[in-house]
């Protein structure tokens, strides 16, 4: 685990898809966690994925020890506003505001309204400052203009979901700190790890199988999946930003990349933007019954259909030069012995899991909430001593997420009580029907669109926060099926985090490995999506029939 500590301080954060994203992020360096002790490590992102809790660039001890001198730091960059995308989100806005002409039946607060929130996405994709300054600044807009009142634009604030996101990181941060996750996917690798392609499926599976309880994709790729997939590739001779990378470390870090967005969609608390999509849909009417378990039997055939397949499709259009792994059970044996038994500690984080997935499952049979059973969850653990209150403390992303979070669900919310959403979502019906499209043909080009505009966007709970609402709205307008709308747009928002180096958390932090090529990213990434599209199109077209969705 010291090895995740220098990886991720060497990750810059990902405010927005631009120029920065294209600069290559240096691993070379990371010791293997398979030759040195676990450490505990910090999880904490302005953009809700994993950092560090200083942006200082350091070195851990053993390598201190090591290194004469010490690398000159770099100037810090500049602070305050972007002027360039300033001026084209603040554009945006006023365009909406003072040009585009008010349509007779929505009123000219909701239409105000609409202008800051299209301001404010705009910020989100251009960012000329930090998502959270920035939605900051949308929500001070909204209330200075008095287009919302103060309650109105914080009552988001108060909302379950957004809680229930933010208890999630803490839960992801004491499977790290325990050195849970690590141990799970160890074993996997000893089982499976003989040859490339059962290392790939161990790995996959074994994300798959922390995924419920550990409800953040990027935490599981940073805390967990890199540093396994580091250490092993470095052992078979495969070097990050090397020729040799395409011996091994590639296709796992292309194939656990790709695969994670299905681990994400197969369970409801498998990451953060499926309960946000949920509660979202209930705002609009959607309710879903007993959440948990319709949503794993909707997703489970398609979703472990994909899982199956991702490996050995890469396996075959992005073969790796090296097919056998010998070696990988050997050095995994060996990290489980050093490891020692499972801890206090991990036990204990093992019951708390337990209890709060069995809550998550049967929660609404004995009236407990979901968020009520992620707080008895982190309660036991500060009690028991597993996690301590500094640790929530510096988990930075939790409460940056909460914060900008919370603006977007606010306004999102706002929008739909003024009736903007719905006035929307008519003049697509509209002019959806004048091509005369069914139901199913219009499902197929909304769903198209929502995934595709995705390349706008560096951060999937983002997406979800600005056109989720929207887009749910159109499809019950066209007709579609309510919770059949709901679930796939839910079930489509995991998929498309693996479309670019920016499109996600864990996009970030498969990425800045440096064991892909950021062509590969891009043309991998539409080539896994059109197949998990064909995949989930026909898989889940039958299995959803006969679920009796439509």
């Amino acid at each position: 685990m010291e090895s995740l500590r220098l990886a991720v301080a060497h990750r810059p954060p990902l405010p927005v898809p631009v120029s920065s994203h294209l600069r290559r992020r240096h691993f070379q360096h990371l010791p293997s966690p398979f030759s040195l002790p676990r450490a505990s490590l910090s999880l904490s992102s302005p953009h809700h994925h994993l950092s560090p809790t200083t942006r200082r660039r350091h070195l851990p001890p053993v390598l201190a020890s090591q290194t004469p001198t010490e690398e000159p730091e770099s100037d810090p960059p500049a602070a305050g506003v972007k002027l360039v995308p300033l001026v084209i989100s603040l554009a945006v806005g006023l365009a909406v505001r003072f040009l585009a002409p008010r349509p007779a039946d929505v009123s000219p607060q909701a239409w105000q309204l609409l202008s800051i929130f299209l301001s404010t996405i705009a910020g989100l994709v251009l960012g000329p400052l930090p998502v959270g300054a920035w939605a900051f600044l949308g929500l001070t807009t909204a209330v200075a203009t008095h287009t919302l009142p103060f309650t109105a634009a914080f009552s988001a604030f108060t909302n379950e979901v957004i809680w229930l996101i933010v208890i999630s990181f803490f839960f992801a941060r004491g499977f790290v700190k325990t050195g849970l996750g690590d141990r799970i996917a160890t074993y996997f690798v000893k089982w499976l790890g003989s040859s490339t392609l059962g290392l790939s499926y161990g790995l996959t599976i074994s994300e798959a199988c922390i995924a419920p309880a550990m409800p953040s994709t990027t935490a599981r790729a940073g805390g967990v999946f890199l540093p396994i997939i580091k250490s092993l590739s470095i052992s078979a001779g495969s070097k990050p930003n090397d020729k040799s990378s395409r011996k091994l470390g590639s296709y796992l870090v292309m194939t656990q990349f790709q695969a994670a967005g299905n681990s994400s969609a197969l369970f409801l608390t498998a990451a953060a933007q499926n309960l946000l999509c949920l509660k979202l849909a209930e705002e609009l009417g959607v309710i879903i019954a007993n959440p948990w378990v319709a949503w794993f039997k909707a997703a489970s055939l398609p979703a472990i259909v994909s899982l199956l397949a991702t490996p050995y499709l890469l396996y075959k259009i992005f073969p790796p030069e090296t097919k056998d792994t010998p070696d990988a059970p050997a050095l995994a044996t060996e990290k489980l012995k050093r490891m020692g038994p499972v801890t206090k500690n991990e036990w204990i984080m093992i019951g708390t899991m337990v209890l709060a997935v069995s809550l998550w499952v049967f929660g609404d049979a004995i009236g407990v909430s979901s968020v009520v059973a992620a707080m008895l969850g982190l309660s036991i653990l500060l009690l028991l001593g597993v996690l301590d209150w500094d640790d929530c403390l510096n988990e930075k992303s939790a409460w940056d997420t909460l914060a900008w979070f919370a603006v977007l669900v606010g306004m999102a919310g706002q929008l739909t009580n003024f009736g903007i959403v719905s006035w929307m979502s008519s003049c697509v019906a509209k002019l959806l029907e004048s091509f005369s499209l069914s139901w199913p043909a219009a499902f197929c080009v909304l769903e198209a669109s929502y995934f595709l505009i995705h390349y706008l966007f560096a951060s999937q709970t983002g997406h979800v926060g600005a056109l989720y609402s929207a887009f749910l709205a159109m499809h019950i307008a066209a007709g579609v099926p309510r919770v059949l709308s709901a679930l796939a747009l839910a079930f489509n928002t995991n998929l498309f985090g693996a479309l670019t180096h920016y499109s996600s958390g864990q996009a970030a932090v498969y990425f800045g490995a440096g064991y892909v090529e950021l062509p590969d990213v891009f043309r991998l990434g539409f080539i896994t999506a059109l197949i998990n599209t064909l995949i989930w199109g026909v898989v889940g077209t039958i299995w959803w029939k006969f679920l009796g969705l439509y």
